[in-house]
């Protein structure tokens, strides 16, 4: 608990903090008015004479109370130790009022400027000898550190003729990282979703190219594997073993590029990528498979090689709270470099990327094409629903036909770009942002169930 604090400097404390209530200047508006009209009648000057010595006295009186109460004040700020981009989580405040005063309390929290907010007041009342709790909602849109300042409480009795600022020391920093919330809720909602009265439907076995020993040949062995130098030396005929390896390899593939800028429900394309990414890798963990993860733009980014150790999650949690956005244009040719030369043996890829138009796709394609001959590949596009939601308003002059035939044209040219890829041996999610995370776990839990 954070006892509320006045300063070093007593008398500078107390001025800057001192500050005189409505009801004052609304008694004081009705002493003028009698001072005015008691050029006219004199028993009005007198009342008004009374009347300021009365406000006078019971602001002093007011503030004594204020004072005698302050030091019996405590506040304290209690946030989460982490937040979730994207997610609202409650940050809760703690007063206390120890004075035998009820008392009428206005908090200010001082909150970090990436929050935007400056208009925040919390009411609260103050009976004697009492603690009461509040809370307010954060929703973070950018991931980085939130540093929290300073509680300010402003105190006032039943009077309201004075309020005297209190102070609580909070400052706080806190880490926003991708939504852990989403990321367990999709957790939840992958186990769940098991076919077969509660059974799992059993795994495809696919053979790992992880080389194990060599041992003599016997029947139905695949001939495939026969190492002939060791069978020239041994005189006998020897192949290679291979383990046999239930857990697959998965890759997020994140673009950090231009075109992931564009902001959706608060949140940019990147960001939506990085929590979806986030909550796959968690049900890719649960499932025993491998979750790995690799970003690019104009410059290849970081890569986690795909596992399941234990602390494989807590290392791609740290790698998608580090990235950053990029402004120049992805380069999808050393995209396939990567992939050829850093990920190992075949992988399923879901690649978070947006493309403005059919052109766009048209350079890329080909780049595609040639990483979906290596590894199993998704490319996940993002529908622009702010478009969509333009087909559904009424048409009520020639502007708004041309702009709902415009919207009309965009929709059809992203079901085009997906159509197109389709046709091209590569698999497509085309999903509103919000909707990427489960979008993105469906697809990999219905690709996992008919086999890579």
């Amino acid at each position: 608990m954070a006892v509320v604090t006045t300063g070093i400097n007593p008398i500078l404390t107390h001025l800057s903090n001192v500050y005189l209530g409505n009801r004052f200047f609304y008694a004081l508006g009705g002493v003028v008015l009698l001072s005015a009209l008691g050029f006219r009648y004199a028993a009005l000057f007198f009342m008004a004479v009374i009347g300021a010595a009365l406000l006078l006295l019971g602001t002093i009186y007011d503030l004594y109370r204020l004072y005698r109460s302050a030091s019996r004040i405590s506040a304290d700020r209690t946030p989460p130790s982490v937040l979730s981009l994207g997610d609202e989580l409650p940050v809760t405040i703690t007063l206390g009022n120890a004075s035998t005063t009820d008392l009428r309390a206005v908090v200010t929290d001082e909150l970090p400027e990436q929050l935007q907010v400056r208009d925040q007041r919390i009411s609260v009342l103050l009976p004697a000898a009492t603690r009461q709790t509040v809370s307010y909602p954060v929703r973070p849109a950018t991931r980085g550190v939130y540093r929290f300042g300073d509680l300010n409480v402003f105190l006032q009795t039943a009077w309201r003729l004075a309020e005297r600022r209190l102070v609580a020391p909070q400052v706080r920093e806190i880490a926003v990282y991708p939504s852990i919330v989403g990321m367990q809720h999709f957790r939840l909602e992958a186990r769940a979703n098991v076919p077969h009265g509660g059974k799992s439907q059993p795994r495809p076995v696919t053979r790992s190219y992880e080389f194990d020993q060599i041992k003599t040949y016997v029947r139905g062995d695949d001939l495939r594997n026969v190492n002939w130098k060791a069978t020239g030396r041994r005189g006998q005929v020897m192949v290679n073993q291979y383990e046999t390896e239930r857990a697959q390899r998965i890759y997020s593939i994140i673009d950090k590029g231009r075109t992931m800028l564009m902001p959706f429900a608060g949140l940019s394309l990147l960001d939506h990528a990085i929590n979806a990414s986030l909550a796959l890798s968690r049900v890719i963990l649960d499932g025993q498979d491998r979750a790995g993860l690799l970003t690019f733009s104009d410059k290849l980014g970081d890569v986690i090689p795909a596992d399941n150790k234990p602390d494989q999650l807590a290392r791609i949690l740290q790698l998608l709270y580090r990235q950053r956005e990029r402004e120049g244009e992805s380069d999808y040719d050393l995209l396939y470099y990567a992939t050829r030369r850093v990920l190992p043996g075949r992988s399923l890829l879901l690649l978070f990327t947006n493309f403005e138009s059919n052109y766009a796709l048209d350079r890329v394609l080909p780049t595609l094409k040639r990483i979906a001959k290596n590894h199993s590949l998704v490319v996940i596009l993002f529908e622009n629903t702010e478009v969509a939601a333009l087909l559904q308003e009424k048409t009520v002059d020639i502007g708004s036909v041309y702009l709902k035939s415009t919207a009309r044209r965009y929709v059809q040219e992203r079901q085009l770009m997906a159509l197109r890829l389709r046709r091209n041996g590569i698999r497509v999610v085309l999903t509103p942002p919000e909707g990427l995370s489960g979008a993105a776990i469906q697809e990999y839990l219905r690709i996992k169930r008919k086999g890579f």
